[in-house]
Parts: structure tokens; C-alpha cells; sequence
């Protein structure tokens, strides 16, 4: 189970950082579609939602604070779903159709991102476990 664990980390923590990554190399065309949809400061807004993503990717990856991930990936996943897939007021129905798939594809991410605060810590293969650090984010 510990290896399924690891592999479902790896898949998650990439998909978020293959997201930053391209947060960080398309920022105009995101921030163009931020800026269509209301986002204030738009390639400011862009760049932050990289940085989150980031944070969560790595922190997922390496099982290194998840905590700290799982508050980036909500941080990211909550404002980001409802106002880029604010699917109740489209009104042409394709692009209804893609934004319910994007806020429900969001939401289920925002459930699996959960999840990890169940998961005993420290987790198995994790940089916390191999270096003995405290699971606990000092203050």
C-alpha cells in the first residue's frame, strides 16, 4: 500500500507542478483569461496561482509539510474554480458544457487534496520521514 501511496503522490504532485509550470511560462495568455473573467491584477493573480501550485506540487511530491500543500492547493483551487468556472453564467452552451467540466474537475481535485490530511504523518517514502522531521510546522 505504501508504494500505491507514493505513486498516487507522484501523480499528483506532478500534475500540479506540469500546472505551475505552465502558469509560469504562459502568464500573458492566462492573465488575459483571468482578466476576461474579472480577476483583479490579473498576471499578479496568475503568478500567486503558480506559486500555489508549486507548493502543493512539491510539498505532494516529496511529502515534504503537506499541510502547507494542501493549504496552497485550497488557496489555489476555491477562488480559481469559481470565478474562471462560473459555469451558471455562460450562456452560450459549449462553453457552459467545458466550464461544469473544469468546476467539476476543480472540485474533485479540492476533494482529493483533502484527503491527504487523513494520511498518517509522516508519510511513507517522505523527505519528513527519511530526515526525522517534526510533522508539526513550527510557528
Amino acid at each position: 500500500m505504501e508504494e500505491i501511496f507514493l505513486t498516487g503522490r507522484i501523480l499528483a504532485g506532478g500534475y500540479y507542478l506540469f500546472s505551475a509550470l505552465h502558469h509560469f511560462t504562459d502568464t500573458s495568455t492566462l492573465a488575459r483569461h483571468a482578466a476576461a473573467a474579472g480577476v483583479p491584477l490579473p498576471t499578479l493573480a496568475v503568478i500567486v496561482a503558480g506559486i500555489l501550485l508549486a507548493m502543493a506540487g512539491v510539498s505532494f511530491l516529496l511529502g515534504l509539510y503537506p499541510d502547507l500543500g494542501i493549504a496552497a492547493l485550497v488557496l489555489f483551487l476555491v477562488p480559481v474554480t469559481v470565478m474562471m468556472h462560473a459555469f451558471w453564467a455562460d450562456h452560450d452552451p459549449m462553453m457552459r458544457q467545458m466550464n461544469i467540466i473544469n468546476f467539476t474537475k476543480n472540485v474533485a481535485l479540492l476533494g482529493s487534496g483533502l484527503m491527504f490530511a487523513a494520511v498518517p504523518r509522516p508519510w511513507p517514502y517522505s523527505v519528513e520521514r527519511r530526515s526525522h522531521l517534526p510533522v508539526k510546522v513550527p510557528v
